[in-house]
């Protein structure tokens, strides 16, 4: 067997002919040249494990495993135990990564201080596909680059994405690795290492070209459903910022502080208030808690004990606005009050 190199890319295929020649042709142009690719070719039923072949016979650093289709977090398992790198670096077979990709994200890691997970700016492509949404969310991320912004925000939505992610191997393995519990096996790996109190980090610079079309697992699997999105934050917060909380307030009686809610109250969350400007909600009550106006908020955060606000507005621009209400009154965000949507 080859040295043992410095950084293995782990590379999950399933059925990706259409994409995985050019994902394999950026990989194979990188700049840093101490790595190996182990491609896991999860049960393809098309042309894919023969351009994997293709690719191992030309190039000693890329490796091939083969299995019956095991779906995305088992195949990325399988990967991980192959991988022999003390860095690993996560790509999709459709996606495509500067040729310095590796080499920049490996500088991050040799400084002292240097962090425990290492992401970039992103780009999506095509762009003259891309809507509104994804545009936004390209902006919202590429706008998270040093540890407290990615960690402040992580529960609004997953702050990096998967495929431009480098983490140490050993790390990775010591946080169980990729778990399977019905939601994004990337959001809940972001969730746990922050947890852990792991250190994130991204190169400010487009390192990962990130493919948008309709059948990437992101809009065909119900794992990332908004759904299971939002059961996987409730699990992560109740287990985390609200493990001792003991009055929670939630800004937002619209669909998302709703659906939120839901999953709150299903993990035993102290939830005792809502907050809403709809006038034909306030003195209401909805999940029977009640629905206050922002005027009421000082009256409520003047209880005893620990109190947080969860703020789950997703209308554009209602985070800006609820955060200066917040800050106004004297809350810390990431302490005394987390935005969630």
């Amino acid at each position: 067997m080859s040295p043992i190199p410095s950084i293995s890319v782990l590379l999950p295929v399933h059925n990706a002919e259409a994409y995985l020649e050019a994902c394999l042709k950026s990989l194979v142009r990188q700049t840093w040249s101490d790595f190996e690719v182990v491609a896991v070719d999860d049960g393809s039923a098309d042309n894919s494990g023969a351009l994997l072949e293709r690719a191992a016979s030309s190039d000693s650093r890329f490796r091939l495993l083969r299995q019956p289709h095991r779906g995305l977090v088992q195949t990325l398992n399988n990967g991980l135990d192959a991988c022999r790198g003390e860095l690993v670096a996560r790509l999709d077979a459709d996606d495509l990564a500067h040729p310095r990709r590796l080499e920049l994200q490996a500088a991050a890691f040799s400084r002292a201080d240097g962090p425990d997970v290492v992401s970039s700016l992103v780009a999506h492509f095509p762009r003259q596909n891309l809507g509104e949404g994804f545009r936004i969310y390209e902006s919202w991320l590429n706008s998270l680059v040093e540890h407290e912004d990615i960690l402040r925000e992580r529960f609004i939505e997953s702050p990096l994405p998967h495929p431009s992610v480098m983490m140490r191997r050993q790390e990775l393995i010591d946080v169980g690795g990729y778990h399977d519990r019905g939601w994004p096996e990337d959001y809940d790996l972001w969730l746990r290492l922050a947890a852990a109190g792991k250190r994130f980090a991204k190169v400010p610079q487009v390192l990962c070209l990130w493919r948008q079309h309709e059948a990437r697992l992101t809009r065909t699997d119900s794992r990332y459903s908004v759904e299971r999105f939002l059961a996987c934050k409730a699990y992560h917060l109740v287990a985390g910022p609200l493990a001792t909380c003991q009055k929670l307030i939630l800004w937002g009686a619209g669909q998302t502080g709703r659906r939120l809610s839901k999953h709150l109250q299903r993990a035993n969350a102290p939830l005792a208030a809502f907050v809403d400007i709809d006038r034909r909600k306030i003195g209401g009550t909805l999940r029977s808690v009640p629905v206050h106006a922002p005027d009421e908020l000082p009256g409520l955060l003047r209880d005893d004990g620990q109190i947080i606000v969860l703020a789950a507005v997703s209308s554009r621009g209602a985070r800006a606005l609820i955060r200066r209400r917040l800050d106004a009154l004297g809350l810390q965000e990431a302490h005394d009050y987390w935005c969630v949507a």
